[in-house]
């Protein structure tokens, strides 16, 4: 049985020091500037990237992961030893995974069997939590089988909750989803928003952002009430003291044991607009 290694991409955007703890191998999205073509968090980070959008007059768009990008990491992981479990962000959000799966079919026979992929159908930390799941069965010795099975399993205690200053991104990159009802409604109603089934879903509407995340906590504390463990990220896209209150105000009425701030990586900002705000948990896992 051989050692098992865990690949994603870059819109999972774990905090540095789970990345090299569990020595999670990242690949990144694109980001498409004008003429500029950059790799998300690798040429381009989240704090440059929102200084940019707030006076570019061209708005970026985005790419998935390349192939040769995906098969280039699958063949050094294998050539150091390990399996591959591969865990990529929503099929329904981008073309990520089948660049995955070509890459994977671009591997020798026998390499191709070391590499398994998992369609998280989420990102951002709600992903980042099934991959530290897998991450940490692979320290303790688990197969590639049983990381992948945790992987899928963590996906159904996984959930993220977000707030949206305007929707315009999403429609305009085409990821809005069930969101889609929301517009054409008065502009100054902030929408509490949902990643589910791989996509982006409505929730509610709310009068002002504070009152929407003040909502944002209670809907996590209702989900994750009863439950054991819990833990829990805030996501934020140039938005960290809103990103830090809602963190403190759900920790405050949960157990939570282990919890942390992140940035959206720019790709997905990009899709979400800056001064999202959002809760990511896995829950009773």
């Amino acid at each position: 049985m051989g050692k098992v290694a865990i690949l994603t991409d870059s819109t999972s955007y774990i905090p540095q020091e789970y990345i090299t703890r569990y020595k999670i191998t990242v690949v990144p999205l694109v980001l498409i500037w004008g003429q500029e073509t950059l790799e998300d968090g690798v040429d381009i980070l989240p704090n440059e990237f929102y200084r940019r959008l707030a006076t570019s007059k061209i708005m970026p768009t985005t790419s998935q992961v390349a192939i040769p990008t995906v098969h280039k990491a699958y063949a050094s992981l294998i050539e150091q030893g390990y399996d591959v479990l591969g865990i990529f962000l929503s099929s329904k959000l981008s073309g990520t995974i089948q660049s995955a799966i070509q890459a994977r079919e671009l591997l020798p026979a026998p390499a191709r069997e070391k590499v398994e992929i998992v369609d998280s159908l989420s990102t951002a930390m709600a992903m980042g939590f099934h991959i530290l799941t897998a991450a940490r069965a692979a320290e303790d010795g688990a197969s590639l089988r049983d990381c992948r099975l945790l992987a899928e399993k963590a996906a159904q205690h996984t959930g993220l909750y977000f707030v949206v200053d305007t929707l315009e991104f999403l429609h305009r990159g085409g990821r809005i989803g069930g969101a889609q009802r929301f517009l054409g409604t008065a502009l100054n109603l902030k929408p509490v928003l949902a990643l589910r089934d791989g996509k982006v879903d409505a929730i509610e509407r709310i009068r002002t952002k504070g009152k929407a995340l003040e909502r944002l906590v209670e809907i996590v504390v209702e989900q994750c009430a009863g439950k054991a463990p819990v833990r829990m990220a805030a996501l934020h896209a140039n938005a960290q003291a809103e990103a830090q209150s809602v963190l403190d105000s759900a920790c405050e009425r949960l157990n939570v044991t282990e919890k942390a701030i992140t940035e959206l990586s720019p790709v997905v900002g990009t899709h979400t607009g800056p001064g999202t705000v959002g809760l990511a948990y896995i829950a009773d896992m």
